[in-house]
């Protein structure tokens, strides 16, 4: 059975500015419909990734495929595949929410009752069909931003890059609007994640790749890039005391709680270390109450591996 096609591949992605090196030989591979996030600190390639793989500039060096597609000799089919959700948004606010999909449907060239169509469906996908009629100016910042999202699925892309989609929403729309890549993934389409957000990357990736300084510094599931970073450990409730003493001399690296009888015991997070725990305890008959994993978050992984410092989940720009 053939291995399917990624959606997105780079091999020795490289570009520069003069001598300042912006992507320094990056290799990722994005399968389709899933969720790829890609994080960094102000400066270190997201942007230009972003703008490479969607043919708004190009590449110094290396092979690229999107959809299936080289953007630098089919550019024109990487367009017709793909779609782009900026961090500013494309919506005309002088425009109705309708007329703004209207013109999308325009602008790929659709027939005039496929684009109405499309657009009457979009309206209801996104929850704005009691606000169709009404100019973009008078939407909320949530409203807008799904509007321009609608506006980017108009010609019915396969990958979809969105920038920064929930950047100034409130916690309800930022949530929103999550379920609405969640509903998109399920479809089938593949979506290409650039956030400030370390929470939202943690809800959404499948796979996380975090860019510093041009180079590619860590790409894997986000329980993978926790597994890195040391500070993950186990916690043990017991139920009396005789099993409690028993582990804490069975285990002497763990940090004790005797007031809770609980053990708290250094471990990466994975099966393997956590069944090893498990089976040592009860090959010495210690029954344990309850346990619990703790690994380290998206916050560490980002400290560790970029050395920046980030505030409130969010990534500094």
């Amino acid at each position: 059975m053939s291995t399917p096609q990624p959606a997105i591949r780079t091999t020795g992605l490289r570009k520069s500015y003069g001598e300042k090196v912006v992507l320094d030989g990056i290799d990722l591979t994005v399968p389709a419909g899933t969720v790829f996030a890609l994080l960094g600190p102000n400066g270190a390639g997201k942007t230009t990734t972003v703008q490479i793989l969607s043919t708004l500039i190009s590449a110094d060096a290396g092979e690229i495929r999107v959809a299936g597609h080289d953007p630098a000799r089919e550019p024109d089919a990487v367009r017709a595949a793909i779609g782009v959700t900026g961090q500013f948004s494309a919506v005309d606010g002088l425009l109705t929410g309708e007329e703004n999909l209207l013109l999308m449907a325009d602008l790929h060239h659709l027939p005039r009752r496929e684009g109405r169509r499309r657009a009457q469906g979009l309206l209801r996908l996104f929850d704005l069909t009691e606000a169709a009629g009404k100019p973009a100016t008078a939407y909320s910042g949530g409203m807008r931003r799904r509007l321009d999202l609608a506006m980017g699925l108009v010609g019915q892309p396969r990958v979809v890059f969105l920038d920064e989609p929930t950047t100034g929403l409130d916690p309800r729309s930022r949530h929103a609007m999550w379920q609405i890549v969640r509903d998109l993934v399920a479809d089938g389409v593949t979506i290409f994640l650039t956030t400030q957000y370390l929470e939202e990357a943690d809800q959404l990736a499948d796979r996380i790749a975090v860019l510093d300084h041009g180079r590619l510094v860590a790409d894997g599931t986000p329980a993978e890039l926790k597994r890195l970073v040391p500070g993950g450990h186990v916690i043990l409730r017991f139920g009396d005391e005789v099993a409690y003493r028993s582990a804490v001399t069975a285990l002497p690296d763990a940090t004790r709680d005797d007031g809770q009888l609980t053990l708290h015991v250094p471990s990466d997070g994975s099966v393997r270390s956590l069944r090893s725990l498990l089976e040592r305890l009860d090959s010495l008959a210690i029954t344990v109450d309850s346990f619990s994993v703790h690994t380290p978050d998206l916050d560490d992984v980002f400290l560790a591996l970029t050395g920046q410092p980030e505030t409130a989940g969010s990534l500094r720009r």
